[in-house]
C-alpha cells in the first residue's frame, strides 16, 4: 500500500497520467488548465493526503520564490472590483513586475476555499485591510517578511495615511456653514454586522483594529470645534461597500420627511457618497442645495461625473507600490505615513 503521507508530485502525477507540469500548475498557475481538470487534480490530491508543490524543494538553488502574497480582508471579487482595492494591487502589481516577481492573491473572506499550504510558497505577505479575524495572519508560514497595510500588526512595518486628520480636515471644510442636522455614514464601524443606523446598543470596534474608527474620531473633532453635541449626531453604518448594501441604508436616510433628513451627511467613503448622490436625484433632491455630500477616497468616478464629489484623496496606487518596495527590500521596513489631498467639488463647495 502507497504511503500516502509521503506522496510526492511526481507520484500523483503518474497516478492521474498527467506531467509533473500540469500538476505544478494545477497549484500554481490555474489559469493554465481547465477548471475540469484542475478541480480533477485537486480533489484526488485532497483525498492522497497531498498539499502541494514543496516550494522549498522547487527554489532549492536560490531558497527563493520570488512570489509575494498579498492577504487581502475581503473576497477576490470584492476586491477586484472595488475601486480602492483594485488602485492598491495595481501598485503592488506595478513593482513586482519590475523586479520580476510574481503577485499571489490570497482572500482573507473564503479563503477555505485557496488550495491547501498556498501561503507557503511565498516569499513575504502583504496583508491590507481589516482583517475578518486573527487566524488569517496567525496562520502564515513564520520567519516571513509581513507588512500591514491599513491596519496595525505588532512589530510589523505598516503603511497608512493618517486617516484621524485627513477625516477632520474635510469636515471642518463642509461645517463652514454649519449644517442643521449633520450625521455620518460609516463604513463597517461595529462589533456585531449592522446594515442601518447605529444605536446605543451596539458596540463601536476598537480604535485599533480600523480606519473607520479614526475617520470617525476625525469628523467628531471638526463638529466638537463647531461646538456641535456629537451625542445628537446620528451614526449610520454599512457593512460592504457597494452600491446594493449602501442603497437600503441610504434610502432609509432620505425617505425620512424633509424636516428630519440630513442636509449634510458626512460619508466615510466615495462608494456611499456616489451612492447617496444617486439616491438624492431619484427623489429630487437638491445637492448642494438641500444636502452637501462628502467622500472619501478619490475614486475617478467621483470626479469624473457631475456634480463633482467633495472628498479626500488618498494616493492608493502610491500605497501599494510603498508596501511592495518594503516587501522587496527596496527601502526600509518601516511605518510609513502617506499623505491625502482635499479635493473641493461641487457636493459640498
Amino acid at each position: 500500500m502507497t504511503d500516502y503521507r509521503q506522496m510526492t508530485l511526481k507520484d500523483l502525477a503518474q497516478k492521474l497520467c498527467v506531467s509533473t507540469a500540469t500538476i505544478s500548475n494545477a497549484f500554481n498557475r490555474p489559469d493554465q488548465l481547465s477548471p475540469a481538470l484542475r478541480e480533477r487534480i485537486l480533489k484526488e490530491a485532497r483525498r492522497l493526503g497531498y498539499h502541494g508543490p514543496d516550494a522549498k524543494a522547487r527554489s532549492l538553488r536560490t531558497g527563493r520564490s520570488r512570489i509575494i502574497a498579498v492577504i487581502l480582508a475581503e473576497s477576490l471579487t470584492y476586491s477586484l472590483n472595488d475601486a480602492v482595492a483594485s488602485e492598491f494591487l495595481s501598485g503592488v502589481a506595478e513593482v513586482l513586475d519590475a523586479h520580476g516577481h510574481t503577485l499571489l492573491l490570497l482572500p482573507g473572506r473564503g479563503h477555505a476555499s485557496q488550495p491547501p499550504g498556498s501561503a507557503n510558497i511565498a516569499d513575504g505577505f502583504i496583508a491590507y485591510g481589516q482583517m475578518p479575524n486573527s487566524k488569517v495572519i496567525d496562520d502564515l508560514p513564520a520567519q516571513r517578511t509581513l507588512v500591514a497595510v491599513d491596519f496595525d500588526i505588532e512589530g510589523c512595518p505598516t503603511v497608512h495615511i493618517d486617516d484621524t486628520a485627513a477625516s477632520y480636515k474635510i469636515a471642518q471644510h463642509a461645517l463652514r456653514y454649519l449644517p442643521k442636522r449633520p450625521a455620518i455614514i460609516n463604513l463597517r464601524i461595529t462589533q456585531k454586522a449592522c446594515n442601518g443606523r447605529v444605536t446605543p446598543e451596539h458596540t463601536l470596534l476598537p480604535n485599533t483594529s480600523t480606519i473607520s474608527r479614526a475617520r470617525l474620531e476625525g469628523f467628531h473633532s471638526a463638529l466638537i470645534e463647531q461646538a456641535v453635541d456629537i451625542d445628537q449626531v446620528p451614526l449610520w453604518n454599512i457593512e460592504e461597500n457597494t452600491f446594493e448594501v449602501c442603497s437600503p441604508v441610504i434610502a432609509e436616510i432620505l425617505d425620512q420627511p424633509p424636516e428630519q433628513r440630513p442636509d449634510l451627511l458626512l460619508c466615510m467613503s466615495d462608494r456611499i457618497a456616489l451612492t447617496v448622490l444617486t439616491l438624492a436625484e431619484q427623489r429630487g433632491i437638491r445637492v448642494p442645495e438641500d444636502l452637501r455630500i462628502t467622500g472619501f477616497d478619490g475614486i475617478a468616478e467621483g470626479q469624473y461625473r457631475a456634480p463633482r464629489l467633495t472628498t479626500v484623496r488618498q494616493d492608493s496606487v502610491g500605497k501599494g507600490r510603498v508596501a511592495a518596495q518594503m516587501i522587496l527590500g527596496r527601502i526600509p521596513l518601516a511605518q510609513q505615513l502617506l499623505e491625502t489631498e482635499l479635493l473641493l467639488g461641487d457636493t459640498c463647495p
